[in-house]
């Protein structure tokens, strides 16, 4: 019986929870991991690992929680919880209570399961450990990354030694060779190499596998005594390798569905000497299929699409299958439930030897294909042939009696002779053993046309009269039943035969075939004349019976027909079940393994020796009911007395009353087709089918006619509630709609409180803002204030300055006229002494000469000086006409600039106003005609200005003019002055008198220029007397313009004042 165990996240003890049958017997253990809060959620497990003695397992789930989980003892255990995902596990240390994990953080850690403490913590890693494997001897341990594989010991926790690879190659696996010292290393690039473990001395590499079938390996599996290698990859051949002859042995081709394989892993079997035949093979769609890698044939498979398996783990001893399924949920497997044909004993008598051949292979004859029925073998190459040796025994043997021997190189004899010592056959052989005695001919044809057929009509309701947990089993014993009708009509209606092949169904519900076949014949040779007398009992059988307990115990036959007790009470139940109701399973394997091996007649023997053994109880029986009661129960009754009794009723009954005389020897079905079974009344069965199609026919009317009434009423039934439905819903909609207006009014008695609240605050917010903007505005007035008189302060400090630089230019101007009055006053001294000169030397003409020469060049250059000294002079006067018409107009645009910016502040007011203090609009027009006046006032002031300028302007012009003037008569000087040298040249006698003369009216004409420039200074200082004051009378008048419009404002806003704070203290 299967279990589905539901673990806990904190078991508390070491016992199964929650433990409830499941539904596929199959399966021994069914594992979800739950957390125990009010939501529970499922852990799921991702990796599973069996310990050496193949007992016990360990897992971990994705949160690190590690449990220990005792197939013997039923009993599972939490040792350690990690607070992360595992990676891999290893369970097979030579401390049998330690294990490895390898965990998220690329580390690997020891534990122990009894004291659940940390026995060591490896690191080394730098990328997930997917791979832990383990020597056999226990102390060393394989780990293997992506890009390394690292050797530790686990005496030392020590590493010794470290695989580097380049990274562009990478690492497959890398594990030990089971019950050697090699290691074998599988790399990215289809290269497989082995190394001693002692000296990490590379043995030898495989070859590179043939191109017409070459894969990428990903996954390897190798046998237990370390010859075969199988690897796989993303495709549907498996490579199988030979180690010893170090080549590629056979290519297996999968069937189509499977086109990636993700893992391998080998079934131990204890009679193959560790050369695993069969493989299991774990494809893309989540289904593991076993099959036998030397017939190719497909043995069984676990997993489904439905339910589809993420890994699976075979235990040591090849009893168990752990596979984590990808829900997350942890199945165990019983391999002898799946299939029987592990653990099979190799035929005693034939042995056949294959010589290799000489030649390598092809990839073409390595090929097998696997396949469900018959195995296919690779096909035989023309050039090279296998010769087959059969060793037989001499021909001096006794041979057995033909009819003793069995397919499968088994002698029923020598089975029987077992079977009489040990009273049973063991258990891992008996499906094999029985097979042979019932030498079933496996007709897979046969039964699929039978099964194609589908479910007969008779038994389309079968778990109504029997009620079965398992649908699986339902299912199998369904078909079963429906291939028994299809093949003879009678068992349709035969009512016992479910019961009869019940206990048969459910042995062998993996293998319909061998079910059916089983079936079939116990019905042809154990049930023999039991449907003579069809649909009755078979009362030739129970007279035979009746006959043979009359002999063995007359006692027992009057005390049953005292008490009117037939052997349809006492002997039928027994037949029709095949004892399955009052025997246990082992105790009914026991039975029918001396039934099957003895002739037909032992089960009626059974039935007598049964009823001789239970004698004591029987007689004590005195009511119909009890004896009901005792033939349909378990009694307590030892089996092998019974049997024993079986065999001394064989040998002491006469053969006039012994069954043997009236039954048929034993006839195993016939090869290719079944035997036709016809050993019934056929008019009988005919009428009761043409009678059950008859009834069958009218029940389906009738039950045609009760559906139309019974769907009239369902639809007047749910009118009548939809009806009901609507009228409920059209109340409740109403008392919502009253309950919702009664919410609206309150929300809106709400919503008016809240807004008179709000219209509080926000009156609040306004006065407060008042303020506010008052007051910004009182420091922005102020900061304008500081700013005019600020650039007032700097206006006057620029006139200052600039008044003193005039003073500075203009006694600069009057030190030049000076100088230059001392340089005339020097020339004039210095003609003088010339001329004197000139006198004393009139009678030397040479020196004549040389006087006239320096005279004109004294001439010349002084003519030079003073030529430069007026250009000097000319240009003095021009910059300083230009630097004065420079300040006059920076003062020009200083002044619009601040009648601009008193517009525009002007302006910024009258807004200000406008939207702040609508309600004074006659106050504003007062006193906005008062600034009109202001602005007049300040226009003809401006007017003035202009005038003032244009006066300036003019008085620059005249200034220029004698300028002009003052050039012209340099230049007219210059000219006259350089024409008397030249004449005094020509005619220096002549010349000297006129030349005085000229010289006076010179200083005479110059003397009334230097008058003239007096005046010139003087009338300049006057006008600059007269723009001071000017200026002075300006400065008062627009103080007292600005006096009176900031004493207007401040009564404006005063009253403006007054006014808003009047009705905030009438609402306060």
């Amino acid at each position: 019986m299967a279990r589905l165990i539901s673990v806990h996240a904190v078991p508390g003890n070491s016992v199964y929870v929650n433990t409830t049958p499941a539904s596929d017997v199959l399966i021994i253990v069914n594992i979800i991991h739950t957390t125990s809060d009010y939501l529970p959620k499922v852990l799921r497990f991702l990796n599973v690992a069996f310990d050496s003695s193949g007992d016990c397992l360990i897992a971990g789930d994705h949160q690190g929680n590690i449990y220990v989980f005792d197939l013997s003892g039923n009993r599972f255990n939490l040792v350690q919880r990690t607070a992360q995902a595992c990676t891999a596990l290893a369970f097979n240390l030579h401390r049998k209570s330690e294990f490895l994990v390898a965990l998220a953080d690329y580390s690997i850690k020891c534990f122990d399961t009894v004291t659940k403490e940390l026995v060591s913590w490896m690191r080394g890693h730098e990328s997930s450990v997917f791979s832990i494997s383990v020597h056999a001897s226990g102390r060393y341990a394989i780990t293997t990354s992506s890009d390394t594989a690292q050797l530790w010991d686990l005496d030392t926790f020590q590493r010794k030694r470290k695989l580097n690879i380049l990274q562009s190659v990478g690492i497959q696996k890398v594990f030990f060779l089971p019950l050697s010292n090699t290691i074998l290393s599988c790399f990215k690039d289809n290269s497989i190499f082995a190394w001693e473990c002692d000296t990490l001395f590379c043995k030898y590499q495989l070859p590179a596998p043939p191109e017409s079938s070459s894969i990428l390996y990903k996954v390897f599996a190798v046998t237990r005594d370390g010859r075969i290698l199988a690897a796989g990859g993303k495709s549907n051949h498996l490579h199988l390798w030979c180690l010893e002859a170090k080549q590629l042995l056979r290519i297996i081709q999968m069937p189509t569905k499977v086109r990636a394989i993700r893992h391998l892993e080998f079934l131990p079997d204890s009679f193959d000497a560790g050369s695993n035949q069969v493989l299991g093979v774990l494809s893309q769609d989540g289904i593991m299929r076993f099959i036998n890698i030397q017939t190719c044939k497909l043995l069984f498979e676990i997993g489904t699409l439905d339910e589809g398996i993420s890994s699976s783990v075979i235990s040591p001893h090849g009893r168990y299958i752990a596979s984590v399924m990808e829900n997350g949920s942890l199945n165990i497997y019983s391999v002898q439930a799946l299939t029987q044909e592990i653990n099979k004993p190799p035929p005693p008598l034939v042995k056949v030897i294959e010589d290799l051949p000489e030649r390598k292979r092809t990839s073409g004859d390595l090929k097998v294909k696997v396949t469900s029925g018959r195995a296919q073998r690779p096909a035989k190459s023309r050039e090279s042939k296998i010769q087959t040796r059969i060793l037989r025994q001499g021909l001096t043997g006794n041979f057995e009696n033909k009819e003793n021997e069995l397919s499968d190189g088994l002698n029923k004899k020598r089975l029987q002779i077992l079977l009489k010592g040990y009273g049973e056959y063991p258990t891992k052989y008996r499906m094999f053993i029985w097979r042979s005695l019932l030498q079933l001919p496996e007709n897979h044809t046969a039964f699929s046309s039978l099964i194609d057929k589908g479910i007969h009509m008779a038994f389309l309701n079968l778990q109504r009269k029997y009620p079965i947990k398992s649908r699986k089993l339902l299912r199998v014993l369904q078909r079963t039943l429906s291939a028994l009708a299809h093949w003879s009509a009678i068992f349709s209606d035969t009512p016992y035969i479910p019961l009869l092949a019940f206990p048969f169904v459910k042995l062998f519900q993996n293998n319909q075939l061998i079910c059916f076949e089983v079936v079939a014949t116990l019905i042809t040779n154990w049930c023999q004349h039991w449907f003579e007398y069809f649909p009755n009992p078979p009362i030739n059988i129970l007279g035979m019976i009746e006959n043979v307990l009359a002999f063995h115990d007359k006692e027992l036959l009057q005390h049953f027909v005292a008490h009117d007790v037939t052997s349809q009470l006492y002997a039928w139940p027994l037949l029709e079940t095949v004892f399955s109701e009052v025997l246990t399973r082992d105790e009914w394997l026991k039975l029918f393994d001396n039934v099957f091996s003895n002739h037909p007649s032992f089960l009626l023997m059974t039935i007598v020796a049964y009823n001789i053994c239970s004698r004591a109880p029987l007689l004590n029986c005195n009511l119909k009911d009890d004896f009901e009661y005792f033939f349909h129960h378990r009694n307590n009754l030892d089996i092998s007395v019974v049997i024993r009794e079986v065999y001394h009723l064989m040998d002491a009954t006469p053969a006039d009353i012994h069954p043997r005389s009236m039954l048929d020897e034993f006839v195993a079905l016939t090869k290719g087709q079944y035997p036709v079974f016809n050993q019934y009344p056929k008019f009988i069965v005919d009428y009761q089918t043409q009678e059950r199609d008859r009834i069958r026919t009218e029940e389906l009317d009738y039950l045609r006619e009760r559906q139309m009434v019974e769907n009239m009423q369902a639809e007047v039934d749910q009118q009548r509630v939809e009806d009901e439905a609507w009228y409920q819903k059209q109340e409740l909609l109403r008392k919502a709609e009253e309950t919702r207006r009664e919410m609206l009014l309150q929300e809106e008695e709400k919503m008016v409180q809240q807004k008179q609240r709000l219209a509080a605050v926000k009156r609040e917010l306004k006065v407060k803002e008042m303020h506010l903007q008052d007051a910004a505005r009182r420091r922005f007035l102020k900061l304008q204030q500081d700013q005019r008189e600020m650039e007032l302060r700097r206006l006057d400090d620029e006139i200052e300055r600039k008044v003193h630089m005039r003073d500075q230019e203009i006694a600069t101007t009057a030190k030049d006229l000076e100088m230059r009055h001392l340089e005339l006053e020097s020339q004039k001294r210095l003609y003088e002494k010339n001329l004197t000169r000139n006198q004393e030397t009139v009678a030397k003409e040479m020196r004549k000469d040389i006087d006239a020469y320096r005279r004109k060049v004294d001439l010349e250059e002084r003519s030079f000086h003073r030529l430069m000294e007026t250009d000097q002079t000319q240009n003095q006067k021009s910059q300083k006409l230009i630097e004065e018409s420079l300040a006059n107009a920076e003062q020009a645009c200083l002044n619009t600039e601040w009648r601009i910016q008193a517009l525009h502040k002007q302006r910024c007011d009258d807004l200000q106003r406008n939207e702040c203090y609508q309600e004074m609009a006659r106050l504003l027009r007062e006193n906005r005609r008062k600034e009109i006046e202001v602005l007049n006032a300040l226009m003809g002031k401006e007017a003035k200005k202009w005038e003032e300028a244009e006066e300036k302007d003019f008085q620059l012009k005249s200034e220029k003019k004698a300028a002009a003037l003052s050039d012209a008569s340099t230049k007219w000087f210059l000219e006259k002055e350089m024409k008397d040298a030249l004449e005094h040249n020509e005619h220096p006698h002549n010349e000297v008198m006129p030349r005085c003369q000229n010289e006076r009216v010179v200083a005479s004409s110059c003397l009334p220029r230097t008058s003239q420039l007096n005046g010139i200074s003087e009338m300049d200082s006057s006008n600059r007397i007269s723009l001071n004051q000017r200026k002075t009378q300006w400065d008062t008048v627009e103080r007292d313009l600005l006096a009176r419009v900031r004493n207007l404002r401040q009564r404006l806003t005063t009253q403006a004042r007054n006014r808003c704070q009047t009705p905030h203290l009438l609402a306060t």
